[in-house]
This record gives structure tokens, sequence and C-alpha cells, in this order.
């Protein structure tokens, strides 16, 4: 069997540059390895805010099947460790609801604290993952495109054979998975709840690009629900507009009615 299975695993964050949609886009990859097979689960989003993060965690262990008994962070980026460990409270509490939701630990590496015998651990994982996957930069129509993208590259890498064992990645992640905590009965909703006033040509402004909502709302607050992936605008408890959110400052998705 192998050693501490379940028990742990480690999240690392790296950047890429992928072509979407014709654009060179830098996109944000969040990498979740367990530590006892080395199966890997690598996302990638727009931005390191809060809801990719929670969104990141619960897609990752979605495609496990389980849950980790403890996760190990390293090489945090600024944004990422405001969430985490937290100068605004708020982001830390929702990190915390999410860690309490799926019953696990967490670990925060010190920095330079690892020592040379664990290979550098999940760190080099970003890197090893971007050469091989990523290089020549991909072309892409979506980051629904890009996701499967790297969950085909995250099946390629079950073939691998790490540090001389006998077995590959994807046979011991076999014999790993019933070790792992299962998945709790409810989602966690991981989406950012904003309240913007509509603007006179009926857009909400969120994170400095602008989307359409129904004219008739012109001029008044609404609830936007700011996930990873899409941005919903909610009034009266109601979906009104639903988008892709778009990775580039100052653009505008317009629907228009």
């Amino acid at each position: 069997g192998l050693h501490g299975a379940g028990a742990e695993a480690e999240v690392d964050f790296g950047e890429a540059t992928v072509i979407v949609a014709g654009e060179p886009t830098l996109v944000h990859l969040f990498h979740l390895r367990l530590s006892a097979s080395a199966k890997g689960v690598t996302l990638a989003f727009l931005g390191e805010d809060q809801a990719a993060l929670l969104e990141g965690h619960g897609t990752a262990f979605s495609r496990l099947g389980g849950v980790p008994g403890r996760i190990r962070y390293d090489n945090l980026p600024a944004a990422v460790s405001r969430v985490l460990r937290g100068r605004e409270r708020t982001e830390t509490d929702r990190f915390v609801a999410m860690r309490s939701h799926f019953g696990f630990e967490s670990f925060f590496c010190e920095p330079g604290e690892r020592g040379a015998h664990e290979k550098g651990g999940v760190e080099g994982e970003v890197g090893r993952f971007r050469r091989r996957h990523l290089v020549p930069v991909p072309r892409v129509a979506s980051m629904d495109e890009l996701d499967a993208l790297l969950a085909e590259a995250d099946r390629i890498d079950e073939r691998r054979h790490v540090d001389g064992r006998h077995e590959t990645v994807g046979v011991a992640f076999e014999q790993e998975r019933p070790h792992l905590r299962p998945l709790p009965d409810e989602p966690f909703d991981p989406a950012l709840v904003l309240r913007p006033r509509v603007d006179a040509k009926a857009r909400v402004c969120v994170r400095q690009r602008w989307y359409s909502v129904p004219a008739l709302l012109a001029g008044r607050r609404v609830e936007v629900r700011l996930g990873a992936r899409r941005l919903r605008v909610l009034h009266e408890g109601r979906v009104v507009a639903d988008h892709a959110r778009h990775p580039r400052k100052g653009s505008q998705t317009l629907l228009l009615d």
C-alpha cells in the first residue's frame, strides 16, 4: 500500500501565457497534488482571487472523488496569501468556511523551510507541468477549452513513473483514492457577493470590466455573485444576467435586450 495514502496533498500556484480567442492571456494555474500517489489536478483561472481559490479546491476534490486530510501550501503569491492567511478578515473567513465544509486541515510552509530532500515538492511540479504541456503556447477558443486541455494533460501525467516507482501515478492513485475522505453532500458556493449600482447604460462595473444587465435596472443596486468563471447578476432574488468573466480590464460584455 501507499505510505500515508489520503493523508496529504500540496497546493501550488504558477502562471502561464495562453492564446485565448486570439489574444495572449496570462492565466493563473492552481495545482493540487496528492502526496502519496502524485496524482495532480491542474486548473487555470483569470485571477488569483478568492472565488478562484475556493472554486479550485472544490473542483479538484470533485475530480479526485474525495478530500485529503491535510493540504500544504507553499510559495504563496501575495493575493493568495491574503485570501488564505488573511489580512482581510472576510477573505480568510471564507477560506476557513470552505476548509470546515470539506473537512481538511491546512499547513503553510515557511519560505525555504523545506529541505532539498523534498526535491522542490510541488513548486517544481507547476514548472514541470508547464514545460511538458504548455510549450509551445496553446491556442484555445475559450477558458472552457483550456480546462479540457488541462484535464487531458492531467490524464496524460497518470502514465508517469515518479521517484523511480514501479507503478504509474494512475495505478498509485487507484490505490490511494479509497483512503480519501468522502465529498460532502452539499456543494460549497465559492462566489463573492457584491452590490454594485447599474449605470445609465445598463451596465455594472466589476473589477474594471463592464457587463450588461436588463435596461430597466439602470440606476438600481443589484446583487452580483462573482464566481471564478462566471458572473451572475440578481435582482430581487432572480438571476437577470449571466456572463462569462472577461480576461481583460476595460472590456465590455454586452447582451442588449
